[in-house]
């Protein structure tokens, strides 16, 4: 039957790799490990900015993302805004009603009131002998 030839291929590729620092690095082993985190490490840097999200995509997406947000909040104010002078407006439309209203009422008490009070001065005025 088949086998795979998956273990042969991952063993011949880490001994070509272990084999590549080795000879680079004149066959000092610490020097040899070295190198190989340092190039892990910089492969590991630039897959990490090469993939979606990273970087100045990430910048721009950013950037995209806070002007709908600015905007969304921008929008939200200027509603607020106008709701509030809206209400402003009805509040003060209200209160004029009110106090022109209550100006009426005052104003029809006191004629009722001078009214009551002429006569009142008519009928003590004729008690004592004054002429109306």
């Amino acid at each position: 039957m088949s086998k795979s030839r998956m273990p042969l291929v991952l063993g011949a590729t880490a001994v070509g790799g272990i084999g590549y620092y080795l000879y680079s690095a004149g066959g000092k082993p610490k020097v040899a490990q070295k190198e190989a985190e340092a190039d892990a490490y910089s492969t590991s840097a630039r897959l990490k900015s090469e993939l979606p999200g990273r970087g100045k995509e990430a910048e721009k997406d950013l950037e995209k993302y806070g002007a709908q947000a600015g905007a969304q909040a921008d929008k939200a104010y200027g509603k607020s805004k106008a709701e509030l002078q809206k209400a402003a407006a009805e509040a003060e439309a209200y209160a004029k009603e009110t106090r022109d209203a209550t100006m009426k009422k005052v104003n029809e008490f006191d004629k009722k009131v001078e009214a009551e009070a002429s006569k009142a001065k008519g009928g003590l005025s004729s008690w004592f002998g004054g002429s109306k």
